[in-house]
């Protein structure tokens, strides 16, 4: 059985009755046990225009998480490339580049991340065209490698002058973006935590159509996808129940004012919502530690992947610590 690494991806879930800062605040903690646990990466994502989501700045929170920790990646998972200008992502990463050198992972995306309505406001120049999306993917390596000229030969530059630049992954859930990530050799990730039908074709045509880059030499993959780990049955049952009910809010528009714990427990699922969480059953794995362990390394096989990047949005801080202690010690991950 191949040596699996995991990676954090963290959303600063705001929970009922709680502040934005203390959101903020139990990421910081969770990436300092994340680290002290023996977690590869910790990514945090790009979210906007949502009470439930605190995090919408992830360049700005990769300070305070890179300060925090000593030697534990920290990444963004994503950043949402159409909602800003290619120069202003370059010389973010820079400067978190020279700020803690060898540690920075930009992980990218073309999803709003939020309504389409507040991603054009993030960016009024943003049409949503994949040729957009390109062209900024284009020249920000161009930046990075100081190669930006003008049509009259003046060159512009992202500063800082970091003597390195942060790895690169594209973020795909689907066979579109692991083309965009082999075209300009860079790393991929497959968002099953998105799609819960993305399939191992996915990185196949990844692999298939690579090109070595600077970055990457040979293609490099990852897969991301929501895990709920509990010492009972019970206790992972009441977990999962939580996470499917986000979800059917989500998938009506719902982004703000969601029940408590206890009141989401109680919530009886109509026929209809219990076949809609029937379809994202691909996007979660839960259970007790021996049960993750096995689907986790089941999934790393199918996609023949080294890496998973696990996200647990559990309704209570000591259930997602837990969560997270419980998959260290099944995997005997160590710092």
């Amino acid at each position: 059985m191949r040596k699996i690494k995991i990676g954090i991806l963290d959303q600063s879930v705001v929970q009922k009755g709680r502040s934005a800062k203390e959101a903020i605040e139990e990421t910081i903690e969770t990436v300092k046990l994340a680290e002290h646990l023996g977690y590869s990466r910790f990514w945090v994502s790009e979210h906007h225009n949502s009470t439930f989501i605190a995090g919408s700045a992830p360049e700005i929170l990769m300070v305070k998480l890179a300060s925090e920790t000593q030697h534990i990646r920290i990444g963004s998972g994503g950043i949402m490339l159409p909602n800003h200008s290619a120069l202003k992502v370059a010389e973010n990463f820079r400067m978190l580049e020279t700020l803690f050198p060898g540690r920075i992972d930009l992980g990218m995306g073309r999803a709003p991340g939020t309504d389409r309505l507040t991603s054009s406001l993030l960016n009024p120049s943003n049409e949503f065209a994949e040729e957009d999306y390109l062209r900024q993917l284009d020249h920000l390596q161009n930046f990075f490698t100081d190669s930006a000229y003008t049509r009259d030969n003046r060159q512009i530059l992202a500063v800082p002058q970091s003597t390195t630049v942060p790895d690169q992954w594209i973020l795909s859930s689907s066979g579109g973006s692991s083309e965009i990530a082999a075209r300009f050799g860079l790393g991929l990730v497959v968002a099953k935590f998105i799609n819960g039908f993305a399939t191992r074709a996915v990185i196949d045509t990844y692999k298939k159509k690579f090109k070595p880059s600077d970055y990457f030499p040979k293609p490099l993959a990852m897969v991301s996808i929501f895990v709920l780990c509990a010492d009972t049955d019970a206790k992972a049952v009441e977990m999962r129940k939580f996470m499917d009910y986000i979800f059917l809010q989500f998938e009506a528009g719902k982004f703000h004012d969601y029940p408590d714990y206890e009141t989401i427990q109680k919530y009886v699922f109509t026929q209809e919502e219990l076949q809609r969480i029937g379809r994202n059953n691909g996007r979660v794995i839960s259970g007790t530690k021996e049960s993750v362990k096995k689907q986790l390394e089941t999934l790393a096989e199918e996609f023949e992947v080294d890496e998973i990047i696990i996200s647990t949005m559990a309704g209570k801080p000591e259930d997602r610590k837990r969560s997270f202690e419980l998959i260290a010690e099944a995997f005997e991950l160590s710092n």
